[in-house]
């Protein structure tokens, strides 16, 4: 029995396919989420495998996977977003302002949808602002990623602790908490689970079935040769940046929603956070590789890890460093996978 590639024609045999299926990381890399929920199931089977914890665990993990799925986008284009974490606050602070400021009592708690569709709108604009600085920066200033995004990793939280003074904003309307902050349908499944699965199977969609996602992973791939075989690098790269940009945005909004106030001081490390999922799920910081699929994977084993400790008892001194050991591997893995490829 024979399979064909799908970039072709030729046939390989079966044992082939299956020897390139189970060299990807991102089967790997499930697994080893597998293992770990496994672990930690026998471990505390009274509390870990339960519908609380899965609940939890996926509303906990919805906000950082969609600031993940867009720095998969740029880490694929050999890129690099620190602001985020910070996008994600600026954007919040102006959605919970902008519904202040609008609604006709002193507090916007009581605000009807209408002025909740427009601090949305608002959120979502504020990221794009700092996505498409970041994009003009760094592919037409040729500024390097690193340098731009760290600039708008303090302007951003900056500009965040002007407009507010500082001091959180927690004006934030009932209905929005109450719908999409603790709001559930389709079985009881929470709607900000449900806004993160429509992004990462739309982004999912994007990246490996249009043209977009087919540039996206030539220009990380070599930036020379997608220019000369006609690709308008520029501009894709300002367009997947605006994109990190507006889904921080979005990010900022659902964190709004979902803890009722702007949180300026709890993001310090969400950019580290969506990076490490992002690497964990098999996309190389070198560019040119990477899937949505193994981002979420990636994104999940920290949560579980960080899950699984508190469940067990673990003390949380041992959680960044677990962490972080599997992203020293997930890297070193990389390496030596690029390193496989170079010889042949």
């Amino acid at each position: 029995m024979t399979k064909a590639e799908p970039n072709g024609g030729s046939d390989l045999p079966e044992h082939t396919v299956l020897q390139r299926l189970l060299g990807a990381s991102t089967l790997w890399i499930g697994v080893v989420l597998v293992v770990l929920c496994v672990v930690f199931s026998i471990i505390r089977p009274d509390a870990f495998p339960t519908r609380f914890t899965l609940q939890t665990l996926l509303i906990e993990t919805s906000v950082l996977l969609v600031l993940s799925v867009g720095m998969t986008f740029v880490i694929i284009t050999s890129g690099i977003d620190l602001s985020v974490g910070m996008v994600l606050i600026f954007a919040g602070v102006l959605g919970a302002k902008t519904m202040e400021w609008l609604s006709p009592d002193e507090n916007a708690t009581g605000a009807g949808w209408g002025i909740i569709g427009v601090g949305l709108l608002i959120s979502v604009a504020g990221g794009g602002i700092w996505g498409l600085l970041n994009g003009i920066l760094v592919a037409k200033a040729k500024i390097p990623p690193l340098i731009v995004t760290l600039g708008s990793f303090g302007a951003a939280l900056g500009a965040a602790q002007l407009i507010t003074g500082g001091v959180d904003t927690r004006t934030v309307p009932d209905k929005l908490r109450n719908s999409l902050g603790f709001g559930t349908s389709l079985g009881g499944v929470p709607n900000l689970v449900l806004v993160a699965a429509a992004v990462t199977v739309l982004a999912a969609w994007v990246l490996h079935t249009t043209r977009f996602g087919r540039y996206t992973y030539a220009i990380g791939s070599n930036e020379e040769a997608a220019r000369r075989s006609g690709i308008a690098v520029t501009r894709h790269l300002v367009l997947v940046y605006l994109m990190t940009g507006l889904l921080a945005g979005l990010a900022g909004f659902m964190n709004l929603a979902y803890f009722g106030t702007t949180t300026i001081g709890g993001h310090g490390t969400d950019n580290l956070d969506a990076i490490a999922g992002v690497v964990i799920g098999g996309t190389s910081l070198f560019g040119g590789i990477g899937t949505i699929v193994g981002t979420v994977i990636g994104v999940f084993i920290p949560s579980v890890l960080r899950k699984g400790f508190v469940i067990a008892g673990v003390p949380v001194f041992w959680q960044p460093i677990a962490v972080s050991a599997v992203l020293v591997g997930a890297v070193w893995f990389d390496q030596l996978r690029r390193r496989a490829r170079d010889r042949k």
